[in-house]
């Protein structure tokens, strides 16, 4: 699947490469670039999310051609295009039916690129289908043995089971739930659902020797309507300026919500001198020192440090945070000498923040690290 996704970038690879005097404007073209904002490091829902080198991304012009389309990652880090209109759309994963863990998270914009101008499209991905939780009470299993309980949207039924902890996930729209019992369906709740939000239903029947449908009681849980906090991908969400704060030492593991509050690459420049702080990337090769303007990405001989990027995809060494790799813990886990198959891993580095190592901003003092 990747060899695929390279062979399609070819062609465009060619096309950067055929322009040199890009920055005078020549033959009526532009630059467009995309990023996700904050790079999409973090989500409220993440065990459900995949990593967003993995979300799918289409770029097409006036005329409906594609550019490209493709994993996120895989994409490059900028497009030589003629002057004129361009739709650049993100999605997280295709979403055609009602489904358990089942979120679908993405961004659109149309942009203009001039003839020797450069736009970055800065993508701010969002919940595009809306999702319903049943918490089903005791009693209500004691009221209905046998009953069944479906949400239905349109001529799509979900079957809820009384074990289910899962959200379930729908387009946006009305949502219907059913309670199916002794072969009858009875109607408990409709609801209009709107994108970004998660509803919690609390269902209940108190039992007194018989049931029906009429003594079921349907409560909305309202802290559970995420659709108030306009949840982001890449958003600060909450966590305050992005900080890291003090946490375990030179570990592989979760660290109680910090990494949370990690900057993306893109936003490590403007941090320069913090210390103790989260950065996110991907690994994404290392011999800075012997790399020219590009990062070498095989057959890495020092073991000293390393480069992280937005995206899996980027090899420009402006475009990196240069890691140093302290001896120890952190060297013995991370260094691509030893562990070449962690390029394209997403990870967490804590450290200082530094305006230059190897040419471009860096991480130097690192004391813990996640890979995810």
């Amino acid at each position: 699947m990747r060899f695929n996704r390279l062979m399609a970038l070819l062609p465009l690879a060619a096309a950067l490469s055929a322009c040199d005097d890009f920055g005078l404007g020549s033959g009526g073209q532009g630059e467009l670039k995309w990023i996700i904002e904050g790079d999409g490091v973090s989500t409220r829902a993440s065990a459900e999310i995949p990593d967003t080198n993995d979300f799918i991304l289409k770029v097409t012009d006036s005329k409906g051609s594609v550019l490209y389309e493709g994993a996120y990652g895989d994409s490059p880090e900028s497009l030589l295009v003629d002057a004129g209109s361009y739709t650049v759309n993100i999605r997280s994963a295709d979403f055609t039916a009602p489904g358990f863990s089942k979120p679908q998270y993405g961004d659109e914009q149309v942009v203009v690129v001039k003839a020797g101008a450069s736009v970055t499209v800065r993508l701010s991905c969002t919940l595009q289908n809306a999702g319903i939780r049943l918490n089903i009470a005791p009693d209500f299993l004691t009221s209905f043995p046998e009953g069944i309980l479906y949400l239905k949207a349109g001529e799509t039924r979900l079957m809820y089971t009384y074990s289910e902890k899962r959200i379930a996930y729908f387009k946006p729209g009305s949502v219907t739930l059913i309670l199916h019992d002794q072969g009858k369906d009875e109607t408990l709740l409709s609801r209009k659902l709107e994108a970004r939000e998660i509803l919690t239903l609390n269902i209940s029947a108190p039992y007194g020797g018989t049931a029906s449908a009429s003594q079921i009681s349907v409560a909305v849980d309202t802290s559970k309507v995420w659709n108030q906090e306009n949840y982001t991908i890449g958003g600060n969400n909450g966590n305050g300026s992005g900080n890291g704060s003090s946490g375990s030492s030179g570990q592989d593991g979760d660290h109680g919500g910090e990494t949370d509050k990690a900057y993306s690459v893109s936003q490590a420049s403007a941090h320069v001198g913090e210390n103790g702080v989260w950065v996110c990337g991907y690994i994404v090769g290392g011999d800075l020192s012997t790399a020219g303007t590009t990062v070498k990405t095989s057959k890495i001989t020092k073991n000293t440090h390393i480069a992280i990027a937005a995206r899996s995809s980027v090899t420009a060494k402006a475009s990196c945070v240069s890691v140093e790799l302290p001896k120890g813990k952190v060297r013995d886990a991370l260094n691509l000498v030893d562990h070449p198959d962690l390029i394209g891993s997403r990870v967490y580095i804590k450290g200082n923040i530094v305006a230059s190592y190897f040419g471009t901003t860096g991480m130097k003092s690192v004391t813990d690290y996640t890979l995810k």
